[in-house]
């Protein structure tokens, strides 16, 4: 079984940055795709960003391209997710996924974590 928990989120102004951390536990991480999504108000769960296992191969949403860097430490089990210039459209729960292929569909991922807040004011 495998524990997925993102860590990082929080309130910053318009034009700022986060970084979002998703520590993986259990027995798999390496050798597996990992995946951002993101829940605003009123809309529906979101792609943002996925990358391979081998991290050569990422893929971002047009919302978030040159914003967003997704990366990974396979060594440490953990996912990142740099944002920088931060709207306030970005606020959302953000959530990190695992599956066997980096997709933008939520539903190829397997597990979740249970998200962070990102709040960004104007």
């Amino acid at each position: 079984q495998v524990q997925l928990v993102e860590s990082g989120g929080g309130l910053v102004q318009a034009g700022g940055s986060l970084r979002l951390s998703c520590a993986a536990s259990g027995r798999t991480f390496s050798g597996y795709a990992m995946g951002w999504f993101r829940q605003a108000p009123g809309k529906e769960r979101e792609f943002v960003a996925a990358i391979s296992w081998s991290g050569t191969n990422t893929y971002s949403a047009d919302s978030v391209k040159g914003r967003f860097t997704i990366s990974r430490d396979n060594a440490k089990n953990t996912v990142y997710l740099q944002m920088n210039s931060l709207k306030p459209g970005d606020t959302a729960v953000y959530y990190c996924a695992q599956g066997p292929i980096a997709t933008f569909n939520a539903y190829d991922y397997d597990y979740w974590g249970q998200g962070t807040q990102v709040t960004v004011s104007s």
